[in-house]
């Protein structure tokens, strides 16, 4: 069953004056998915999650939230959430007040918001029980429960991430969009924070829009990535997709825990590219492996150790640089030492040397 979208960007552009940030852009956001906008900084990611936001307006295209073009509402009428990189959360208020903002400005007037009078106000009273009732319904989901008196500066990192997504929930939007939301935690925190927000996702069954430069968190979270590259869209796809079938160079570079090696017919090792003579072949770290019967040969630089893997830097006979890896109770030789070298059979990702487009893959 086909899923319907959410929002959809169509050839949306965005320029500053003379500068062009966003060019002819096309997103598709579907229900229920889980959407990463992956890319360097200055790709226009940010400007993107503005647009569908409210936040900003296009210079030119659609923006269609549900099938109609909201790009002239607000983001309070667009019913969206988002969720900031600096948490956006009032320090003078405690957690509770916090998240209950949004559904104080939406249930109570202007008088009705007044600790004491506001009480005097018909329908204030009901009204209050159904914010305090959703808060800690939604604090409990969050772990917050215990906090909920507090004020933001007492909070960790990870607590005040929680807060503010908590203030998102309470309004119950269409679309929930975060703008590198955990960049500001420490490692170890980042991945716990990623699950919990992949079991949020799951929990809420609403499409999540996330914005992030770190490849990585895209391909943990996400079940549709989308890659930016200089204002456009270079590719969107599962990451498998895009692990497995990168369409550019650039998005082959961009995807991958290590950098792809890239080989050009003046480099040697002439048998990558049977299929292409001419072609540049992509070969990924983890698919080039030391080997007693390897047929390729280059001389160890470095070697890293990480426990699980160690990834060995080496040079070629003609000077190129590239890295492989190996399992992590490799033992390596003396750096100076040349050594063989195999490639992992159809992995081989060939692209065309002027343009940088995929061509194909060997077996593929």
């Amino acid at each position: 069953m086909t899923r319907q979208a959410a929002m959809e960007l169509k050839a949306v552009t965005r320029r500053f004056d003379q500068s062009m940030v966003l060019d002819a852009v096309d997103v598709t956001i579907v229900e229920g998915s889980f959407t990463a906008l992956l890319g360097a900084s200055g790709c226009g990611k940010s400007t993107t999650l503005r647009i569908m936001s409210g936040l900003d307006r296009p210079s030119d295209g659609e923006v269609l939230l549900r099938g109609v073009d909201v790009a002239d509402r607000t983001a309070y009428e667009r019913n969206v959430a988002m969720v900031f990189q600096s948490y956006a959360l009032y320090p003078h208020l405690t957690v509770f007040q916090n998240i209950a903002l949004p559904l104080t400005m939406r249930h109570l007037g202007a008088l009705g918001r007044f600790p004491v009078v506001g009480q005097l106000v018909p329908g204030s009273a009901e009204a209050r029980r159904l914010i305090r009732s959703t808060v800690e319904t939604t604090a409990e989901s969050l772990g917050l429960s215990e906090v909920l008196s507090r004020k933001p500066n007492s909070l960790s990192g990870g607590q005040k991430q929680r807060v503010a997504l908590g203030r998102a929930l309470v309004r119950d939007p269409v679309l929930f969009l975060l703008d590198e939301p955990l960049s500001n935690l420490d490692a170890r925190l980042r991945v716990r924070m990623r699950a919990e927000l992949v079991a949020l996702h799951k929990r809420t069954e609403k499409p999540f829009v996330y914005v992030t430069h770190d490849q990585a968190e895209a391909m943990a979270m996400a079940d549709q990535i989308i890659v930016m590259i200089k204002g456009k869209v270079a590719q969107a796809g599962s990451p498998r997709d895009l692990y497995d079938r990168p369409a550019t160079m650039e998005v082959a570079s961009f995807i991958g825990a290590n950098s792809i090696n890239f080989f050009r017919p003046e480099d040697g090792w002439t048998g990558l590219r049977a299929q292409a003579p001419s072609a540049v072949s992509g070969v990924r770290p983890e698919h080039l492996a030391p080997s007693s019967t390897g047929q390729f040969g280059a001389h160890l630089e470095t070697v890293e150790f990480l426990g699980s893997e160690t990834i060995l830097g080496l040079r070629t006979a003609k000077g190129k640089q590239l890295t492989a890896i190996a399992a992590g109770d490799y033992a390596a030789p003396t750096p100076g030492t040349e050594i063989k070298l195999e490639v992992t059979p159809n992995r081989v990702h060939l692209f065309d040397p002027n343009s940088g487009q995929r061509l194909c893959a060997e077996g593929a």
